[in-house]
C-alpha cells in the first residue's frame, strides 16, 4: 500500500537536467532512492540496478532522462524506470515527489523501495482464439527471454510460444563459466509461475525443421507449431578438436550448458586435480580463474597472449601476468598435438600432448575454442540459405533476408553493424547481452513496426581476477590502442582506434568509464584518439540530451 516517506536530511529540490542524488528515506531500513531531472522533470527511481544491484548512483544519465548501470550497461528510461536495454529484466519503481514546510517526501510502497525493482504486470489473452498473430521462439537462452519480455512489455497479448532444449528455463548463462554454478534455480531469470502469468507456453523440445512457406516449425519428438511471426534463437554449438582422443576420451569437457558446468564440477571433486583448458579466449580464461583454487590449472592457446583476438597482446599480456600469480601456467602459440588415455582408467583422458613434445597432465580438459551458430536443423532447409560460417544473414532489425516475418538473433545472426567503425559490415558478435538486446529490438519491431530500430551498443563483461568492462565491436578492424592507466595493476581504460575513431573501450577499475563511452559512441559524441593521447578524461565529456 502506497505511503509517504520522508527523505533524510533533504530540504528543498534543486537538481539540474540529467543530475542525479542518492538519498536516505527515514524509516525504512536500508531505504534509498535516487532522485532524478529527466528531461526537466524531477522524481525518485529506484536507486540500485535490477540486473545485479549496482548503485545507480555510480552510473550516468544524459539530460533526457537516460539512465545507464555502471557494471553491465543496463539503460532505464529514467521517467517511466523502464527498461531500454538489456540485462536488466526488471523495471524501477518511481516514486512522486513532494517538496513542502522545508522538506521532500516521497509516496510509494515500503517494499518497492527496499526492492528497487518493479515486476511487470502482464495483460495477456492465453486462448489467442481471436487473435491473428502467433510467435513462436526457437531458443531458450538470453535472446529468447529478450523476446519474450519485449514483446510483453510492449504490449503483445497473444500467443507466444518459446521451443527450448536445453531442459531448463532461461539462465544467466554467463554465471557458469565465471563461478561454475551448477544449480540452474540460483541463475534463473524467471521462475515457472512467471512465464505462467505472462502466458508463455513452454515447450521442452529441439526442434529439427521450419516449413518456412506454411510457416510451421516441427520439433523431433513429433511436435508441430504453427506461427505468423518467428523468432530464430538458438546460440551456439561449442567447437571440439578433431585431434586423436578427443573424440573417444571421457573427462574431456565443454562448457555451454548447466549440464556442462556440474558434469565438470563432478569430474574435480574434492580439488587438487590437474586441469588443462584448451582455448585462451574468454570461456577459457575464465574457466581457469574459477577452476585454479586448489587445482593445478594449465592454459593452452595458440594466440601469443591470452585474449589477443579481442584486447590485443598489452591487454592479454597484463591479464595473463595476473592469473599467473594465481598459479595459472601458460603454454601460448602451441599447438594441440593428442590426448592420451589414463594409465588408471583408460576411458578417461590423462594427458595432453602439444605438438612440440610437451606432455600435460590431466585429470580433466575443459575446451574453450569458440562456438559455431547453431543452425543444424537449418542446413537442408529448401527455402533458406545458410551463410558460410552457418549463420543466417538479417537486416538492422534482425529480420532474416529474404524472409518476411522471420527474425535471427544471437550468435546466429549475421547483422549490419553501424556502430562506431562498422559502417554497416556485417558481424556476429557472440555476446550474451547483444543476443538479450536483438530479442529486445525484435519486439519492438513486432510491436511498433512503424519505428525504426536503433541499435544499441555491445557491452560484454568478464570476470579475469578482476571485472573487465567492454563496449563496441573491433571486428571490423582497429589500428592503435590508447592505455590510460596501469595495465600490470588491471586499473586502466583501453581506448582501441581505427584512424580517429574509437571503435571499442576496455576497461577494468575504471567504473563507469566504459557506459559513460558506451553512451557517448552511441550518441555519435566520443572523443577522438588524439584527445585521449593527450590525456583527457572521457567522465568529464557531457553526453548529449
Amino acid at each position: 500500500m502506497a505511503q509517504e516517506f520522508k527523505l533524510k536530511d533533504l530540504t528543498s529540490l534543486s537538481l539540474s537536467p540529467g543530475a542525479k542524488q542518492e538519498v536516505e528515506v527515514e524509516g525504512v531500513e536500508n531505504g534509498k532512492v535516487l532522485l532524478v531531472n529527466a528531461g526537466g522533470s524531477i522524481q525518485a527511481v529506484g536507486s540500485k540496478c535490477t540486473h545485479y544491484g549496482a548503485p545507480l548512483i555510480k552510473g550516468v544519465m544524459t539530460s533526457g532522462g537516460r539512465l545507464t548501470c555502471p557494471w553491465h550497461g543496463a539503460c532505464f528510461n529514467a521517467k517511466t524506470g523502464d527498461v531500454e536495454d538489456a540485462p536488466a529484466l526488471d523495471a524501477l519503481p518511481i516514486f512522486k515527489v513532494t517538496e513542502r514546510d522545508g522538506a521532500v517526501y516521497i509516496t510509494g510502497e515500503e517494499s518497492a523501495i527496499k526492492s528497487s525493482r518493479r515486476k511487470p504486470n502482464f495483460k495477456c489473452n492465453a486462448s489467442g482464439a481471436a487473435q491473428e498473430e502467433k510467435i513462436v521462439v526457437v531458443g531458450g537462452g538470453s535472446g529468447a527471454i529478450g523476446v519474450v519480455e519485449g514483446l510483453r512489455e510492449k504490449g503483445y497479448t497473444g500467443p507466444l510460444t518459446v521451443i527450448s532444449k536445453e531442459g531448463y528455463l532461461p539462465i544467466d548463462r554467463t554465471k557458469l563459466s565465471k563461478a561454475l554454478i551448477t544449480d540452474v534455480d540460483k541463475i534463473a531469470f524467471r521462475d515457472k509461475a512467471w512465464f505462467e502469468s505472462g502466458a508463455v507456453e513452454w515447450v521442452d523440445g529441439e526442434v529439427n525443421d521450419v516449413n518456412f512457406s506454411d510457416r510451421y516449425v516441427t520439433t523431433a519428438n513429433g511436435g508441430k507449431f504453427a506461427y505468423t511471426k518467428l523468432v530464430l534463437a538458438t546460440g551456439g554449438t561449442p567447437r571440439l578438436l578433431p585431434i586423436q582422443g578427443f573424440k573417444v576420451l571421457g573427462n574431456i569437457f565443454t562448457l555451454r550448458t548447466a549440464h556442462d558446468a556440474k558434469k565438470i564440477v563432478d569430474a574435480i571433486g574434492d580439488k587438487g586435480k590437474n586441469i588443462v583448458i584448451i582455448g585462451s579466449s574468454f570461456i577459457g580464461m575464465e574457466a581457469a580463474v574459477a577452476t585454479c583454487n586448489e587445482n593445478t590449472v594449465t592454459v593452452v592457446g595458440m594466440e601469443n597472449t591470452p585474449l589477443e583476438r579481442v584486447l590485443g597482446k598489452r591487454i592479454g599480456a597484463g591479464i595473463q601476468k595476473s592469473l599467473e600469480a594465481k598459479g595459472v601456467k601458460f603454454y601460448l602459440g602451441a599447438g594441440v598435438d593428442k590426448a592420451e588415455p589414463s594409465g588408471s582408467d583408460p576411458s578417461n583422458v590423462g594427458a595432453v600432448w602439444l605438438k612440440d613434445g610437451t606432455k600435460l597432465d590431466a585429470d580433466l580438459v575443459i575446451l574453450g575454442v569458440g562456438v559455431s551458430p547453431a543452425t543444424e536443423y537449418l542446413r537442408d532447409n529448401k527455402v533458406l540459405r545458410l551463410e558460410q560460417d552457418g549463420s543466417l544473414q538479417t537486416d538492422e532489425s534482425f529480420q532474416v533476408v529474404g524472409l518476411k516475418d522471420v527474425y535471427a538473433i544471437g550468435d546466429i545472426a549475421s547483422y549490419p553493424y553501424h556502430g562506431p567503425g562498422g559502417e554497416g559490415k556485417r558481424v556476429r558478435i557472440e555476446h550474451w547481452n547483444v543476443a538479450q538486446n536483438a530479442g529486445r529490438a525484435v519486439a519492438t519491431s513486432i510491436t511498433s513496426p512503424s519505428i525504426q530500430s536503433q541499435q544499441f551498443m555491445p557491452v560484454f563483461w568478464s570476470a579475469l581476477g578482476s571485472q573487465l568492462r567492454y563496449c563496441g565491436n573491433t571486428m571490423n578492424g582497429w589500428d592503435d590502442l590508447v592505455v590510460q592507466g596501469d595495465v600490470d595493476e588491471l586499473t586502466f581504460a583501453a581506448y582501441y582506434t581505427k584512424g580517429e575513431t574509437v571503435v571499442a573501450v576496455a576497461t577494468m577499475g575504471k567504473d563507469p568509464v566504459m557506459v559513460h563511452s558506451s553512451q557517448l559512441m552511441k550518441m555519435g559524441a566520443m572523443p577522438g584518439k588524439t584527445a585521449l593521447e593527450k590525456g583527457l578524461d572521457v567522465m568529464s565529456v557531457t553526453l548529449p540530451a
